[in-house]
């Protein structure tokens, strides 16, 4: 994030500053120009997003992405059922409609929630590994419409092959190609029904969702532990597709818990602002989270999901709201010492811009240490395996394996790593805050953060394709440089940047998909001013190697 921090920022917006969802709705029908490129269909790491005030989701991008899934399908053989999820975002209930309406027009076996709720992108990982299990034809596939913790404006849609997880880049790269042509092609070849239809079409199929995953949770958390500890847990689902799952967990397995709002408001004026003042259910967020923070001396544990639930932010009396990185440190040192059933190969899986307290927590529990890229696509394979025993990035995002060490979802999973929260507090007497503390007591005590710099477009291009030999710098805040990556070690795949590291701390710069900035990731084990020295030579590092100091 920026330094600027807004005076709106923790705090409810008045009406007045709410998205119009009326205006919102009309604008989806609007028509964009596919002659320019911020109007184009564009996957990043988690699909499609965009609004339909600036014509980048609207109808014509999303009649075009379904129809170039139907045509994916069809070239990849995939011909078993598409099981299709939804958040409560306004432009979420348009997008779906949509779909359905060509997805039923081709013929392609759709399943829906029963009642037509909201189903969390865990949930459609789940479904779709649970009905691939054991068949090697007819397999499913998924797709789930969200545009994350983004602003209520925004609308996203994200594909999930048979693996169940993030579709790769060749899969997207294929479905963004389509779909732009079609666009192009002013929707030529899209086939498309009534959505009144298409509810009834022999190829929709009612399914619910709710049981089968609420029945499931036992075999990948311990939720006996956590009901007979009796643990007090505060649940706010941010008005996502989270809420209709928490109820029936907490009385399926009796817990002490309580949801702590059930507004649901495409507004999102429920919601606290961001740091710059605008609503996103960011659950990693100290502002977005104020009013769960503010409940924390209520429970033993809280947490919230965003919109899809793929995403998780801990809340413990002790310390407040953990930084991901700090709760993803936990997590793994926690789960490895306590899930027998699992291969004494598994390792852990992060992302290049995590935490290295992670590597720490690895080393001391001997198991091996996987780095990738930005980007939960690339643990879906050692999750479906069992090479990961925990997968995580540092955006809040993670999944781990069943409690007999097979897969449990190949997606980002929030639901699961909030119930872990109460779990480790019910196995361990203490929250998860103190279980951390007692981490960097032994492993060190890091500070990290994240803040953006400018660059123009033509930097931008410089810096995700920035080979180490194009550093001559040899010192980092004061150490010698120990390494300079542009790929991530665990599987030598472009990070789109670069990472340089030192004894005591380590930087690495991406440049932004949708701003003129680039990102810098620091972190010091020494103390703030070492980290801050940091992130001033990875400003003048970068800055020198793209082409003027930003």
């Amino acid at each position: 994030m920026s330094n600027d921090v807004s005076p709106f920022a923790g705090k409810r917006l008045e009406q007045g500053m709410l998205v119009d969802v009326a205006a919102l709705n009309n604008a989806y029908f609007e028509q964009p120009d596919p002659s320019q490129r911020s109007q184009q269909v564009a996957f990043g790491t988690s699909g499609h997003r965009g609004s339909a005030f600036s014509l980048s989701f609207n109808e014509a991008h999303i009649l075009a992405i379904a129809q170039a899934i139907c045509l994916y399908r069809q070239a990849q053989g995939i011909d078993g059922p598409l099981f299709l999820g939804i958040d409560s975002h306004a432009l979420s209930r348009n997008a779906f409609e949509t779909v359905l309406e060509v997805f039923a027009a081709n013929g392609v076996a759709t399943v829906i929630d029963d009642k037509l709720g909201f189903t969390p992108t865990p949930v459609i990982s789940h479904a779709i590994l649970t009905y691939n299990r054991g068949r090697t034809s007819g397999k499913a596939d998924g797709v789930v419409i969200s545009p994350s913790h983004n602003p209520p404006a925004d609308g996203g849609l994200k594909y999930n092959p048979p693996h169940g997880g993030p579709a790769d880049t060749d899969a997207t790269g294929w479905i963004e190609k389509k779909a732009n042509a079609l666009i192009a092609d002013k929707l030529a070849g899209i086939s498309r029904i009534p959505y009144e239809r298409a509810l009834k079409s022999e190829h929709v199929r009612r399914h619910d969702y709710i049981s089968g995953y609420v029945a499931d949770l036992a075999d990948v958390v311990d939720m006996e532990a956590i009901a007979r500890a009796g643990v007090s847990i505060g649940i706010d689902p941010l008005g996502g597709a989270g809420l209709d799952y928490y109820q029936p967990i907490i009385d399926r397995y009796g817990l002490n818990a309580t949801i702590v709002s059930t507004e649901v408001d495409p507004t999102f004026g429920f919601m606290t602002a961001d740091w710059d003042g605008k609503i996103r259910m960011d659950c990693s967020s100290p502002y977005a989270m104020a009013s769960l923070i503010g409940m924390r001396d209520k429970f033993d544990v809280a947490f919230a999901n965003d919109t899809d639930a793929d995403r998780h932010g801990i809340v413990t009396r002790s310390g407040g709201l953990m930084n991901p990185n700090h709760y993803l440190a936990t997590a793994s040192a926690y789960l490895f010492a306590n899930r027998p059933g699992w291969s004494r190969d598994a390792a852990i899986g992060k992302t290049v811009v995590s935490s290295a307290i992670i590597d720490r927590v690895a080393a001391k529990l001997g198991r091996g240490l996987v780095e990738v890229p930005v980007g939960f696509k690339w643990f879906v394979d050692g999750l479906i395996s069992g090479a990961f025993g925990f997968a995580g990035e540092e955006s809040a995002g993670a999944s781990f394996l069943r409690r007999d060490g097979t897969v449990w979802t190949t997606d980002k999973d929030g639901i699961i790593l909030g119930l872990l929260a109460a779990e480790i507090t019910a196995k361990t007497g203490a929250d998860p805050s103190v279980f951390y503390g007692k981490l960097t007591a032994e492993l060190g005590n890091p500070r990290y953060a994240r803040v953006d710099a400018p660059a123009t477009s033509a930097q931008k291009a410089i810096l995700k394709t920035l080979s180490a030999e194009q550093i001559t710098t040899k010192e980092l805040a004061g150490q010698p440089i120990t390494a300079i990556l542009n790929e991530a070690p665990g599987n030598g795949a472009a990070i789109g940047g670069v990472k340089v590291t030192a004894a005591d701390g380590w930087f690495a710069a991406r440049p932004s998909g949708t701003e003129e900035v680039y990102k810098i990731y620091a972190e010091s084990f020494r103390d703030e001013a070492h980290l801050a020295a940091i992130q001033e030579d990875a400003r003048r590092i970068v800055g020198a190697a793209i082409g003027g100091v930003a």
